[in-house]
């Protein structure tokens, strides 16, 4: 902040007045109301509309967040990837209670869901591994998520001296990379209205069904 305060956060507001969402709107399935607001977000040409902000807590109560990409996603639950010797991925295994965000500011709209997350298989695991750009599948082997390094340069030369090794061939799975299948408990949709009366419909399961309440802004 400037120490005349011409700049003031708080003075930075606009309405929204994208449309609202009504109970009429809504699928009974959450994951069917998900795919719809998903494509549109895919239509609008939002960047990045699989971007997901991911919440995590370590052993000691701190959450962290960070953007992943969500590859797939039905009615078993939501899936992501990530080195297992990643920070998110040890606080998964301590704890595996997890957030997601999808931050659709384009489109006045926000999902939010709550979940707890189990191990994909190996076999998924290899099956998306093999599906990856050759690069992302060597970079995947490059970097040993959330560790220190002192310069990127390592980075660069570990890359081309594997690039070079891997160049016949297929590039196996390196052991310390899977996945997460995110099984969800609830999920929000918050459409941006004026006068900041939003509307908020949740899901949460109840057995093998979904209730759906409206909430206040």
């Amino acid at each position: 902040m400037s120490e005349n305060n011409e700049f003031d956060v708080a003075d930075l507001r606009r309405e929204y007045v994208r449309g609202g969402l009504r109970r009429s709107d809504l699928t009974d399935d959450p994951l069917e109301m998900f795919e719809r607001w998903l494509k549109q977000a895919c239509e609008a040409r939002l960047a990045d509309p699989t971007a997901m902000c991911v919440a995590t807590v370590d052993k000691n109560g701190q959450p962290y967040q960070r953007i992943v990409l969500l590859k797939h996603f039905d009615q078993q639950g939501m899936v992501f990837y990530t080195n297992l010797g990643s920070r998110k991925a040890q606080q998964l295994e301590e704890n595996p209670h997890i957030s997601l965000h999808f931050p659709w500011h384009m489109l006045d709209r926000q999902v939010s869901v709550l979940g707890m997350v189990e191990k994909l298989s190996t076999l998924e695991v290899m099956k998306y591994f093999h599906s990856r750009p050759k690069d992302s599948q060597i970079a995947a082997w490059v970097s040993h998520q959330s560790s220190r390094i002192s310069t990127r340069g390592i980075l660069e030369g570990k890359f081309l001296e594997l690039k070079q090794k891997f160049l016949q061939g297929e590039i196996p799975l390196p052991s310390f990379w899977g996945g997460y299948r995110v099984k969800i408990n609830s999920m929000e949709f918050w459409q941006g209205r004026e006068n900041r009366l939003h509307d908020r419909f949740i899901y949460q399961r109840q057995g093998d069904a979904w209730e759906i309440d409206r909430l206040a802004p």
